[in-house]
Parts: C-alpha cells; sequence; structure tokens
C-alpha cells in the first residue's frame, strides 16, 4: 500500500478553483497610479527615502527597513512621487505610504545577477535576499531573510517548499509551479543551499497532478539527490506548516514553537520563485502573481501585479460587475479577509481577490451540543467549543493556559460547527485580549 502523506483532523471544502486553474500567469498593465505601503510584512515598517516629486524607476528602493525583522520597499512602476501619505491597509489600519504616478516609462533597474550561488556563502545569499524585499508570498509576510538565519543551537535539517495551495479559489502557486518550474525550483535548490539541508521536499496536493508532473520532471533533468516531490492526500488546512511537517516528516513542532524546533524550515512556493530572482537576476519583490476570481468576474485569472496597485482597478480590469459585489476577500473563504474599501492596494502577501455576489447572513447561533466535531476538525489538536465558551466569560488566562495561542486560525471549527457557532471569531478575540493584556503589563513595567 502506497504510503499517504497527510495529518490528521481537517476538511474539505468545496475546491473552487475550476474557474482559473487552467488561466495562464499574465502581466497587469501598468496602473497609472500605485499607492505603496510602507508596512506589508511582520516587523517594524519600512521607512520611506524619497520625497515628493522625486523620479523613481521601478525596482528602485523607496522604503529602507528599520531592525532586522524589516525589509526595504521598492517602486513598483516608473514615474514621479506625487505624494509622501497614509493609505488604508487592507489588513484595516492607515499605514504610511509613497504614492507615485506612472511616467508611461518601462524602465527598470535590478541589482547585479549573482549567477554562481553554489560558490556564494550563506550569509551572502542572505544578504541579497533582504536587500531585494522578499517576504513570505503564501500570507504571513514573514521576512525571508530572517526565516533563513535560524540560531545557532537549532540544527535544521529538512526544508520543505509548500506548493499544497490547500486554500479554496487561489490557484496563483499552481500556475507558477507550471509557468516558473525551472525558476521556483532553483529557488528552492538556492535556499537548500543556504540552509545546507540534508533533504528537501516540494509539498503539492493530489489535485494538481499536472504540477507534481511536471516538477517532477523538472528534478530528473536537474538530477539532486537531495531533493523530491512529495503527493500530499488534498485536504484543508494542508498548507499550514505544522501540518506539512507533521505530513512529510511525523514530527511535531511543540506547543508555542516554531518549525525550527522541529529542524525544519518551511517556506512557499511563491517565496522560492522570489528568491530566485532575487539572487539570480537582481529583481526585487514589487510584483507578485494574484488570482482574481468569482462568478461576477467575467475576466479571472492568475495576473502579475504590480504592488500598490488599487483592488478597484485590477476588478475593473478583470471585467467585474461591480454592481453585484456583496462581499471582496483579499486571500480564500477559509482565511482571506473580508476588505472594507475596493480602494485598497495589493500587497506582498495578497495571493488572491475573491468576488462574492452573495453574502450568507449572520445564522441564529445556538448552544453548543457538545458533538465534539470541532474538535475532529481542528488540526492543532484543539478544542475550539471550550475557547468560545471561555471567551463569552472572559476568562482570557485559562484560554492562554489551554493553548489557544496555538490556534492557526484556518476556520475548520467554524465551518463544521453545526449550531452555527463561529467559534474561529471567539478564538481570535480571545488571542487579541491576551495579546492586548500583555502590551498594558509591559507598559507597566517599563513605567516603573
Amino acid at each position: 500500500m502506497a504510503k499517504k502523506f497527510t495529518f490528521s483532523a481537517g476538511i474539505h471544502p468545496p475546491h473552487g478553483k475550476k474557474q482559473t486553474e487552467a488561466e495562464p500567469l499574465i502581466g497587469f498593465p501598468t496602473p497609472q497610479k500605485v499607492s505603496i505601503p510602507m508596512a506589508m510584512h511582520i516587523g517594524a515598517p519600512a521607512k520611506a527615502i524619497v520625497k515628493k516629486g522625486d523620479i523613481v524607476v521601478a525596482g528602485q528602493c523607496i522604503g529602507e527597513p528599520s531592525g532586522f525583522v524589516s525589509v526595504p520597499v521598492f517602486a513598483s512602476i516608473s514615474g514621479e512621487v506625487t505624494a509622501i501619505t497614509e493609505v488604508f491597509h487592507p489588513m484595516g489600519q492607515m499605514v504610511p505610504a509613497v504614492e507615485i504616478s506612472s511616467n508611461g516609462s518601462e524602465e527598470t533597474v535590478t541589482l547585479e545577477p549573482i549567477l554562481n550561488w553554489r560558490e556564494q556563502s550563506p550569509s551572502d545569499l542572505i544578504n541579497r535576499i533582504r536587500d531585494c524585499g522578499v517576504v513570505g508570498r503564501g500570507g504571513a509576510s514573514f521576512p525571508t531573510h530572517v526565516k533563513l538565519s535560524p540560531p545557532q543551537d537549532k540544527k535544521i535539517d529538512t526544508l520543505i517548499i509548500n506548493g499544497a495551495e490547500c486554500e479554496p479559489y487561489l490557484t496563483a502557486d499552481h500556475r507558477v509551479m507550471l509557468e516558473r518550474t525551472l525558476e521556483f525550483v532553483t529557488g528552492s535548490l538556492i535556499t537548500q543551499h543556504i540552509l545546507g539541508v540534508e533533504k528537501t521536499y516540494i509539498a503539492i496536493e493530489k489535485n494538481k497532478p499536472d504540477a507534481i508532473a511536471a516538477v517532477k520532471k523538472m528534478l530528473e533533468s536537474i538530477g539532486d539527490k537531495k531533493i523530491s516531490v512529495i503527493a500530499l492526500e488534498t485536504k484543508y488546512p494542508q498548507g499550514g506548516e505544522k501540518q506539512l511537517i507533521q505530513a512529510i516528516t511525523k514530527r511535531q513542532v511543540p506547543s508555542g514553537k516554531l518549525p525550527m524546533d522541529a529542524g525544519c524550515v518551511v517556506t512557499n512556493v511563491g517565496t522560492a520563485h522570489s528568491i530566485y530572482k532575487a539572487v539570480a537576476h537582481g529583481v526585487p519583490l514589487y510584483r507578485r502573481v494574484v488570482t482574481v476570481t468569482g462568478k461576477s468576474v467575467h475576466k479571472p485569472g492568475n495576473y502579475i501585479i504590480p504592488v500598490g496597485t488599487s483592488i478597484r482597478e485590477i476588478l475593473e480590469y478583470a471585467e467585474t460587475d461591480l454592481s453585484t459585489i456583496k462581499k471582496v476577500l483579499m486571500g480564500g473563504p477559509m482565511m482571506g479577509l473580508a476588505l472594507a474599501s475596493l480602494d485598497v492596494p495589493i500587497v506582498k502577501s495578497t495571493s488572491g481577490l475573491l468576488v462574492l455576489e452573495t453574502t450568507t447572513p449572520a445564522e441564529q447561533e445556538y448552544n453548543c451540543i457538545n458533538c465534539g466535531a470541532c474538535v475532529q476538525a481542528c488540526a492543532i489538536h484543539l478544542i475550539p467549543s471550550h475557547f468560545s465558551k471561555l471567551v463569552k466569560r472572559q476568562k482570557y488566562e485559562e484560554c492562554e493556559q489551554k493553548n489557544i495561542l496555538d490556534c492557526i486560525e484556518c476556520g475548520s471549527c467554524s465551518y463544521v460547527c453545526p449550531s452555527k457557532i463561529n467559534l474561529v471569531h471567539y478564538i481570535k478575540l480571545g488571542k487579541n485580549r491576551i495579546a492586548a493584556a500583555k502590551r498594558a503589563q509591559s507598559l507597566r513595567k517599563d513605567g516603573q
């Protein structure tokens, strides 16, 4: 019997990928204006180093990092800086931004390519990745140079390239694996070289057989014995770091710890592609692939879009009937964020735009019947129903003691709950209250 690579628990929501999975990558036309946030990743935001009236070129640095967990930000089009302002970030807050108006030029600027990357030290390659502003393109936007710099006491022996793309409707990574196969595989090899790992796995769900075949063929031609393809069982949230590590290595990431504590580093297909471009071509991360989909989108696809482009402009280009829109999600239906406005820019972590023509009204929430469905679905093996009860009673310390912070907020518990309890909402609320209490405690200590 063939070995099955998967994790325990999880759910099987409809895929919803048919509309765009066969749509090739296509360049988005240069927008007339972009608003590029200085805050697009976990950590300290960048600081703008340009001023109003400056002429910039696509690929030029316009924001410098302000700490180790920070990366530079680059102009995504060529033109004139028309404002140093604030914009409404898709995450819901106002953030500093640089506004650029196109001057019609297609000029770009890059760093010097590193062609002999196999002969370079890991530190030099990590510096290049940092200098090109590469962050995780799978959603969390963690600065990649930080992830590739584990402490010396952490022995990393396994690299996992996440090509699961388990979130319904999203197909950006799928198309990259099919159309940029050599590039993202080379990016994986560069990452493997940096970490000095013994084994690298490219993990792809079985619902993408064409991608599995394409990557296997490419690896056969390369002949690197340290890298191989793993065909994962199709399940949500298979693409979670802890779930991938369990499925492939059978290791468990300890509660409150990171993948490196299990000897692993997990990075996304799109991130590996950005690493390749940064190293081999000196191209910073200022464009990304975005899946644009939904029934009212008449030109759905996987578009390569400059960071800072307005979501409204993207939907209009995709011939979306804006009059029918009820909700737009940045991301997929399980973990995507509902946008408060279409007049916000895409950022480095924008993997998709899902347009919904109908919304599910808030359903009557009934009392928990202790059926255990949420427990069976939880990929982290928590008890979501218990957290909702504790949060309602404002027992946040007990929530933390019972490991609420380990929740990855995948939404599986809410999806299966027969009592229509929005369990992930209560969990997010509990985590926010715990974080607020810790901030308040820290401020009290600083004031002493």
